[in-house]
């Protein structure tokens, strides 16, 4: 029963993707367009501690006053005034997050991901990029959407009769999925908004994806959070091509 009441789950979900269309009704999907390679970067030494923290400080103010621009143009109804700051814990891995503060919005870095990064460009993007989440509004569309799953995955159980448990299970898993559902195009439209930022800083983002180039690939992987990393940088260099 209960195997068979979260397949029904996970097929509901799925089947609420829709894709709208404008224009006339093909007769025939369209190809994908080629994504361009990968160019894999010469290895290049990771920069001094010295020079890892001048591109932070550089890359963070002159990237927060243009995020925070965009961000009173494009959402003026959100918070915009954005804190950046560094986790002091010294043993956490490579990464960076946005997240609130009582609705300021937070932008979080690790010390490694600061050491990560070779140039001011890449720094920069990913200060872009974690600025365009919150621009874009993705921890409350997140949450909407969990709590869309959960509300269908405990109607499902309820209709077929489960116990209150398996209710409750289902309503978890619910979330879980919907939680995730939209990740993959949150992190592309991330991407997309963030290469308007570090433009509109002075920086190079197609310079800054090449970070992209040295971190494992997610690959397509179905509920994964992040799509692959070749539609990252193709995003990446189709928005810069157009600025």
């Amino acid at each position: 029963m209960r195997f068979t009441l979260v397949a029904l789950l996970v097929a509901v979900g799925l089947g609420g993707c829709v894709t709208v269309s404008t224009g006339p009704t093909p007769t025939a999907p369209a190809p994908e367009p080629a994504r361009p390679p990968i160019v894999q970067q010469p290895a290049v030494d990771r920069v001094s501690s010295a020079t890892a923290v001048r591109n932070f400080q550089a890359a963070v103010r002159r990237v927060e006053p243009a995020a925070e621009s965009v961000c009173r143009d494009r959402a003026p109804g959100l918070n915009c005034d954005f804190l950046i700051r560094v986790d002091p814990d010294p043993r956490l891995p490579p990464n960076a997050f946005q997240t609130l503060d009582r609705g300021r919005p937070v932008v979080i870095f690790t010390r490694a991901l600061i050491a990560e990064a070779r140039n001011v460009d890449e720094i920069a993007f990913v200060v872009g990029h974690e600025t365009a989440h919150h621009i874009e509004d993705h921890i409350g569309r997140q949450r909407q959407s969990a709590a869309t799953g959960a509300i269908i995955g405990t109607v499902i159980g309820s209709i077929a009769g489960a116990n209150a448990q398996v209710v409750n299970e289902l309503g978890r898993a619910g979330a879980q999925v919907g939680a995730r559902r939209f990740s993959k195009a949150h992190e592309l439209e991330a991407d997309a908004l963030g290469t308007v930022i570090v433009a509109r800083a002075g920086f190079d983002p197609v310079r800054g994806a090449v970070f992209f180039g040295r971190i494992p690939d997610p690959g397509d992987r179905f509920l994964g959070t992040h799509p692959p990393n070749a539609a990252r940088i193709a995003t990446v260099r189709r928005v810069a091509a157009g600025l």
